[in-house]
């Protein structure tokens, strides 16, 4: 029986492969049918038998409650974009300063939905989004019904892979007649459908939208060159885009970017770019990272798509710190495959510069394909009804009077109870890469502001007292309720960084608060730090120390931190504490050529560790250069600007007394 139940699994297997992948069938429908039949019938009958990377995993009848995190093992970075030829060749001359002749790697951008897939011993165990990059969402029960991403590898390798899942054109169009005959809302374009399919709890859904995906980057390769890691990808079973091209120099790789600027439109499938790589994984390592993207890579974006609509209104926004934001109300209109209709105008120098009057005919794009944007005014098609917009004296939100900012450009409400300030700090409070509040969203926050449910932080915590109230709001059933409740109960023991920066404390963003959480570990620490203490940590300058002070000095600011303490949400920072190594602290370091015993991240993490500054380029501020074998010109760079220069062994001695 288990050699019968094996060889079904490889006749199944092979069939799909030359179906989805090869688009060559050899065997027929009724036979897959069959097989799959006895398959079924066998794991049903002995479910001993049944292995992961059965074919039946693909069937799609899984249903789980709710996404969980996926901690990536190597972070997921998203890419810098460049826009025209001047920047691709920026981009060249940014590589050349490190490396002579560099040969690169170019890649169609497919518009979809990034994906990393964990394959243990060649078998695929787990599928996540990218998330914030650091931590994504557990997707493996929809990833598996994707006929062409493998279950199992041709090889019993341990691999962790990137890519891409999309939606083909034939497919979306299909899904929306689909919804259409049911009368259900049409999605905007094939990336957001891909994007909502995979979301999806239920696998049976994400099974029927006929997804694909492409793979183009695995992280921990021993490969030379990219392409050949493509060819490695390729070999083990996944599917790499066909037109991936090596190129020898920037040149190549601008007739490239052109020539599939006139085809784009030709592919089945939608991109939205070029991807440029270095194609040479010894000059990847060394070009490194910088805080979001990596600098061995970078997305060349087509031109925008332009659009002309008549810009009906312009409204004023109130944000968190008080700033008066206006924004164009525009006649509905399609830009990019998405239906917009309105854009933030920034300020009112923006207004100006762009001549933009009420009831215009004005040119709208989509800013790297993303953020809507107003180009310019169409004066020549002006009627004489167009209105001068006149720039507001008081608050649209509570008519406190405005003030302007210090900078002159800004208006400012300084009206600490402005009820759209305050909505604005609760929904900066419960988001993401703060406490993370899911099920509290902006909607929800403004509701429970307007019904004095919700005023302040506090408050939040105490939404357990009025469940009874929430059960009686549309729209709230108990399992909606409780899930809302867990996840504020959870947040209580989130990291102090998370605290720290859904505080709203202006100019400190996530990852300052982060430095701050690893500096002084409470938050009673950091309130009764000095200025001059704070002076010497990295990236803090004078306005925000004064920020800072401010703040804490703040006897309603103070009273708000003490509530949370008595409420008892954690106070103290969780994650990797530092260590006073004097050998580090406070040095930048920068790692050039391979160590025998550290990869990248594990070096950086224990720089970081013990109190030093992991940087990427060598300058007059380097402290310590490290050097393992084949070092690249930032060894030549610190030798020519007197730099200390350390080798594996130095930096073994200098870690001696501290661990990970």
């Amino acid at each position: 029986m288990k050699e019968r139940y094996e060889e079904l699994i490889d006749l199944i297997e092979k069939a799909n492969y030359e179906y989805y992948v090869m688009d060559n069938p050899t065997s027929t429908d009724a036979e897959w049918d069959s097989w799959m039949s006895e398959l079924i019938k066998i794991e049903t009958e002995h479910p001993e038998l049944k292995r992961p990377d059965s074919p039946t995993e693909r069937i799609g009848d899984k249903v789980i409650n709710d996404f969980q995190k996926v901690y990536h093992q190597t972070p997921l970075m998203s890419l810098s974009n460049v826009f025209n030829e001047s920047e691709v060749l920026d981009f060249d001359k940014k590589i050349k300063k490190e490396f002579l002749n560099p040969t690169y790697v170019a890649e169609l951008k497919i518009d979809g939905l990034s994906v990393s897939l964990i394959y243990k011993n060649g078998i695929l165990t787990s599928a996540a989004t990218r998330g914030d990059g650091y931590v994504g969402e557990d997707i493996t029960h929809n990833v598996k019904t994707i006929k062409t991403i493998p279950l199992r590898l041709k090889k019993a390798v341990d691999l962790d892979v990137r890519g891409e899942i999309y939606m083909s054109k034939k497919s979306f169009e299909k899904l929306n007649e689909e919804r259409a005959k049911k009368g259900e809302l049409l999605f905007q374009n094939p990336r957001n459908a891909a994007a909502g399919s995979v979301r999806q709890l239920d696998s049976r859904i994400a099974k029927s939208r006929e997804l694909d995906a492409f793979f183009y980057h695995d992280p921990n390769t021993i490969c030379k060159t990219h392409y050949e890691s493509l060819e490695e990808i390729k070999s083990l079973g996944l599917i790499v885009n066909p037109h991936i091209k090596e190129l020898k120099n920037i040149e190549e790789v601008l007739e490239y970017i052109k020539d599939w600027t006139e085809k784009r439109n030709t592919l089945p499938y939608e991109i939205d770019g070029i991807v440029i790589k270095v194609n040479d994984i010894h000059m990847e390592k060394e070009l490194g990272y910088t805080a979001k993207t990596p600098k061995w890579a970078t997305a060349y974006k087509f031109p925008a798509e332009e659009v002309e609509t008549k810009l009906r209104d312009i409204i004023c926004t109130v944000g968190r710190t008080g700033q008066i934001t206006p924004n164009a109300i525009f006649d509905p209109v399609k830009v990019m495959g998405s239906t917009i209709k309105k854009a933030t105008l920034h300020n009112y120098q923006y207004i100006k510069d762009k001549d933009l009057k009420i009831g215009d005919k004005i040119i709208i794009r989509k800013a790297g394909d993303v953020i809507p944007e107003v180009v310019r005014s169409i004066p020549e098609k002006r009627d004489g009804t167009e209105k001068e917009f006149i720039i507001p004296e008081k608050c649209p939100i509570c008519y406190h009077d405005l003030i302007s900012s210090k900078s002159g450009i800004d208006l400012i409400c300084p009206n600490d109870l402005c009820p759209a300030r305050n909505i604005e700090s609760l929904i900066h409070f419960a988001s993401r890469n703060a406490m993370n509040l899911e099920g509290l969203g902006e909607r929800i926050i403004e509701d429970f502001y307007n019904m004095k449910i919700i005023t302040d932080f506090p408050d939040i915590y105490k939404l357990k007292n009025r469940r009874d109230e929430l059960i009686e709001l549309e729209g709230f059933g108990d399992k909606s309720i409780q899930n809302l409740l867990d996840a504020i109960e959870n947040s209580k023991e989130n990291s102090l960084e998370r605290l720290l920066f859904g505080l709203g404390i202006k100019g400190i963003g996530s990852k300052m608060a982060k430095t701050l959480a690893k500096k002084y570990q409470t938050i009673d620490k950091l309130i009764e730090a000095s200025v001059n203490e704070q002076i010497d940590i990295p990236d803090i300058g004078p306005i925000l120390i004064q920020n800072l002070k401010a703040y804490f000095s703040d006897p309603d600011y103070l009273q708000i931190i003490n509530e949370l303490k008595d409420i008892g949400l954690n106070m103290n920072y969780i994650g990797e504490s530092i260590k006073e190594n004097e050998n580090f602290l406070n040095k930048k370091f920068v790692v050039t050529g391979t160590l025998n015993n550290y990869s990248r991240n594990e070096i950086q993490s224990l720089i970081e560790l013990n109190g030093g500054i992991w940087t990427t380029s060598v300058t007059k501020n380097t402290d310590v250069v490290i050097v393992g074998e084949n070092p690249g010109s930032k060894y030549d760079k610190a030798v020519e600007l007197n730099i200390s220069i350390w080798n594996e062994e130095t930096l073994l001695e200098k870690f001696t007394d501290f661990k990970l």
